[in-house]
């Protein structure tokens, strides 16, 4: 069934919610279907706006058509992500969304689909790339009616965790390619652009066809796994693969030609040591003297050298090996399927697939591998020297010092490569932060403020 797309500007309610001795009051237009032939329930948006905005009024020098639009989604580990609401915890702590009105911003919430959406005959609606495609559908509703909508179409700010920082670097850097289209038409989106103005990602399970060897790069070392109240030791076969996988990694870092802020290429050598590896231990360097500037004792930590009252260097392995491991081998495209990523890459018939030649040909299960083009239209790497792709102007990436869930390269390699394409990017490890978002808001905001305000 096909409806027009629709947005009445007088459908709404005018709500308040407390934190402390903090108040918000904001208008909520809620579950807004954002195209025209939706496949699931979840396909609506909520906005909510401060609801001085209306009375003429401005919030940190913000207004009503002004007001940069905050993006956040709720995705985690690739399943659907409902749309969101600005709420109050029940210590008492409000969310990002709440935070986000008062300091001043329009703040939008789509529903997006992931794995495990199925319609009613049983099909898997939510395999890749359908998380993008509905938050590209989704952005291209609130270009529609920039008209009616409030907040600057022009200055919107995705945000997410995990998958969820994957999605928001998928969205700053596919900005309206073609590649995407054929779903966007097929739903029926509006027939506008999609590109957004920054993205906001923490610790983005990205780049997955080379997740796995750059995760046993770095753990290869370590045989013991603790993943939740699950722990044990690896088999001979996975400690097998792991080798595999970690000796194939330098040639994919060394392919990409990486260079560092003085041109300095980023490489590795065959045994995983070399310019690459310094860059990483530069940015866990970097989140210790910020911890240490603010009072913290780091002298316990044994991998840390010091000279002079300062830090000046780490051994890596021992680093690695005081976080500790967490997943198996492979970790993202198991030999035996499970993992959420398999799941990703299902298609309408199948649930789980592989997307990787490692894994395919490694398959315990006789697993089918998922189709190129899929697996590319969920890699942002694959976009940023794609001049059909429009790029977010700005990035902000944050993947906690003691994260485990996917390799610190990771997040250094999209740091890199955006750079390298001439895109601004700013990337922190946060000193005693797991996998986790959303702990820095105001930090968070100050870095939204600057880059709207700049207009670089």
């Amino acid at each position: 069934m096909e409806n027009n797309l629709f947005f009445d500007s007088k459908r709404y309610c005018v709500e308040e919610l407390h934190a402390g001795t903090e108040n918000i009051r904001y208008r909520a237009f809620r579950n807004i279907t954002y195209v025209k032939r939706p496949v699931d329930e979840i396909q609506k948006l909520n906005i909510f706006v401060p609801e001085k905005y209306f009375a003429g009024e401005e919030i940190n020098g913000y207004g009503l058509r002004t007001a940069p639009i905050f993006l956040p989604n709720t995705v985690g580990g690739y399943k659907p992500g409902p749309a969101g609401e600005p709420c109050v915890n029940k210590e008492g702590q409000p969310n990002a969304m709440y935070l986000a009105l008062q300091h001043g911003y329009v703040v939008v919430s789509a529903g997006v689909r992931g794995r495990g959406s199925v319609d009613a005959e049983g099909r898997y609606i939510g395999a890749a790339p359908a998380v993008v495609c509905d938050m590209k559908a989704a952005v291209r509703f609130l270009r529609y009616f920039d008209k009616t909508i409030p907040g600057d179409k022009e200055k919107i700010i995705t945000n997410g965790t995990s998958a969820g920082g994957a999605l928001s670097a998928l969205m700053g850097a596919t900005g309206n390619h073609p590649d995407y289209e054929p779903y966007l038409k097929e739903m029926g989106a509006a027939d506008t652009a999609d590109h957004v103005f920054g993205a906001s990602c923490y610790c983005p399970i990205t780049n997955l066809e080379h997740a796995d060897m750059a995760y046993e790069w770095e753990f290869g070392g370590i045989r013991e796994y603790c993943k939740w109240n699950e722990q044990g030791k690896m088999s001979d076969k996975q400690i097998s693969l792991s080798e595999i996988l970690a000796g194939a990694f330098p040639l994919y870092v060394n392919s990409l030609h990486l260079k560092d802020e003085e041109g300095q290429e980023l490489s590795l050598s065959e045994n995983g040591e070399g310019t690459f590896q310094k860059k990483v231990e530069e940015f866990v360097i970097a989140s210790a003297c910020r911890e240490v500037k603010k009072g913290t004792d780091l002298s316990q930590l044994s991998w840390i050298t010091w000279q002079d009252g300062k830090i000046c260097g780490i051994d890596f392995k021992e680093y690695v090996r005081f976080r500790t491991r967490m997943k198996t081998t492979p970790a993202f495209d198991n030999i035996t399927m499970g993992t959420a990523e398999n799941e990703l890459f299902g298609d309408l018939d199948i649930r789980e697939r592989h997307f990787t030649s490692f894994g395919y040909e490694h398959s315990e299960v006789m697993g089918e591998l998922a189709e190129e083009q899929r697996i590319k239209m969920m890699n942002p790497m694959n976009y940023l020297k794609d001049d059909l792709a429009v790029k977010a102007k700005h990035y902000r990436i944050r993947h906690g010092a003691v994260d485990r869930d996917t390799s610190l390269a990771i997040p250094v390699i999209l740091h890199t490569k955006l750079m390298n394409a001439g895109i601004d990017s700013d990337l922190e490890f946060p000193w005693g932060i797991p996998h986790a978002g959303d702990y820095d808001l105001n930090e968070l905001f100050r870095w939204i403020d600057a880059i709207v305000t700049d207009n670089v």
